[in-house]
């Protein structure tokens, strides 16, 4: 059995994450003690637990420590169940967190998983949008194809969101990411609940957002304005530069008290902070590491976080490669 420490660096939920994607991939069971111990309310979440659930009914696994605030893990896949499958999130636990185990899962399996609840934008987890509009066309050039269809998005407290993925297994192939090359746009999506219409809300997100950007790069960014019926008041922007041969992404949710124009404007600072950093931010960044190894190449990110280090930890005790960091390149 692998063992992993769920409490190494950062500790988060990612590290469980990318085991269970791994485990099921591989064949390779796992044991994982002191889950996200670093954190405030440490142990299993509900969207964690709902992961969990998913892969064990993708691939017959025995589990043991699969309950709501466990700190331990264990994790025995069997043959892969390619029917499809049905995700429900109770809470407003992120949606794209539960799909980063799954995408991993889907590099060699076809998956057809429909998620219900749960939320597409959330405090420290991407936003959904993201797995469709940045991951997506990266992973596209190593040869991965999947598809992400949000029917209904949801935000804190009460989620109630619905997402439909689907993934076509592949053979990875190698990707160079480490040339700066030039603009060719900038995009983004402004979002709101609908009760803050009258506010203008994602209007002023996004206008604050494209002066800065206009300003910096002069070219005139496309931010597209989403009003959305949703259970819980929410905001959120996405806003993502795309070169010749890369993306690079900055996202930000909106919170009680904090000005729309402020929420625009901090996204808009922070991507152009990614931009002169690196080829790929550091939230694609620790993303693409499990693809990477199967495929191979070499990335330049703008910052190499401790969520880069403790995804590559996992990824070196399930495959046999070894990354190696210079400065801000990851390359395997």
């Amino acid at each position: 059995m692998i063992e992993i420490d769920g409490s190494h660096l950062s500790g988060g939920g990612q590290i469980l994450r990318t085991a269970l994607g791994l485990s099921v991939l591989t064949g390779k069971r796992f044991g994982i003690k002191s889950i996200r111990k670093g954190r405030p309310k440490p142990g299993i979440k509900e969207q964690h637990l709902q992961t969990i659930n998913v892969m064990k009914e993708l691939c017959n696994a025995e589990v043991n420590g699969d309950k709501i605030g466990s700190d331990f893990l264990e994790f025995k896949p069997n043959k892969i169940n390619e029917k499809e499958l049905n995700v429900e999130i109770r809470t407003a636990g992120s949606v794209a967190l539960v799909l980063q185990a799954l995408l991993i899962a889907g590099i060699s399996n076809n998956l057809k998983v429909n998620i219900n609840g749960g939320g597409t934008w959330n405090l420290h987890a991407p936003p959904v949008c993201f797995l469709q509009h940045v991951l997506k066309p990266v992973l596209k050039k190593m040869n991965y194809f999947f598809d992400i269809e949000i029917l209904k998005d949801g935000f804190y407290p009460k989620g109630n969101s619905s997402v439909n993925f689907k993934s076509e297994k592949c053979k990875l192939e190698c990707i160079d990411l480490t040339k700066k090359c030039k603009i060719k746009e900038i995009k983004g999506i402004s979002i709101a609940s609908e009760n803050l219409i009258d506010r203008k809300v994602c209007e002023r997100q996004k206008e604050s957002a494209e002066k800065i950007l206009f300003d910096n790069f002069k070219i005139k960014p496309e931010i597209e304005c989403k009003y959305e019926e949703t259970l819980s008041t929410g905001t959120g922007i996405l806003l993502y530069i795309i070169t010749e041969n890369s993306i690079i992404s900055s996202d930000n949710l909106g919170e009680l008290g904090k000005r729309a124009e402020y929420v625009g404007k901090e996204c808009a600072e922070n991507l152009i902070k990614e931009y002169k950093n690196g080829v790929i931010d550091k939230h694609i960044g620790d993303q693409i590491l499990p693809y990477l190894a199967f495929g191979k190449g070499k990335v330049i990110v703008s910052e190499i976080t401790d969520h880069i280090k403790s995804n590559i930890y996992v990824i070196e005790k399930f495959l046999d490669v070894k990354f190696e960091i210079n400065e801000n390149e990851i390359s395997v």
